[in-house]
């Protein structure tokens, strides 16, 4: 019989610069063994500030690993049930695999599906921080329009127009009466 996965998933989500990284760190303020898995990269002066500030914020017992694309993989290295990692931040990590595939669907499905299966399979407990988007302004490109529809709101796959593609459907389980609702 196989072991039950004692590992539990909480997810941060809300607005830019809202307080989501501080947030996570508050609830992992608590546990001994935290993991802070950080997806950003330094790409200008702000950014590189931004990041100096995170890291200063953070607990200095804590261990930093900074995987802007790997996730799956960093995930899956996460020995045992008593760990905790903070993932900071899913949107970032969605625009470095986008920049990595360059444009190529298929691979930027492929990262996400291992991110799922990884999630699925740790022993250890995450945090995920993200940010929200999709509610606010329409995204002027495609590339942008591509991005937003990757995501999800609150991890529910909600139709703004027309269907959910049936790959959400093997990746997440769907309450179809809330998507159906959502579709409306």
């Amino acid at each position: 019989m196989q072991e039950a996965h004692p590992n539990t998933v909480t997810f941060v989500l809300g607005g830019v610069r809202s307080g989501k990284s501080r947030f996570a760190q508050r609830i992992a303020s608590g546990s001994g063994s935290v993991i802070f898995i950080a997806t950003a990269k330094p790409s200008d002066p702000e950014m590189e500030l931004r990041i100096e500030r995170h890291c200063k914020s953070r607990p200095a017992a804590w261990q930093t690993l900074e995987v802007p694309v790997d996730l799956d993989v960093a995930i899956s290295s996460l020995q045992g049930p008593k760990q905790l990692a903070v993932i900071d931040c899913l949107t970032v990590y969605l625009a470095n695999v986008m920049s990595k595939a360059e444009g190529k669907e298929s691979v930027i499905r492929d990262h996400m599906e291992r991110l799922c299966s990884a999630l699925k399979e740790t022993r250890a407990s995450i945090i995920l921080v993200s940010n929200e988007v999709g509610s606010g302004v329409h995204a002027a490109t495609a590339t942008g329009r591509f991005y937003c529809d990757l995501l999800m709101v609150a991890g529910i796959p909600v139709a703004v127009k027309g269907k959910v593609p049936l790959a959400a459907h093997s990746t997440f389980e769907i309450d179809h009466e809330v998507l159906g609702a959502a579709r409306l």
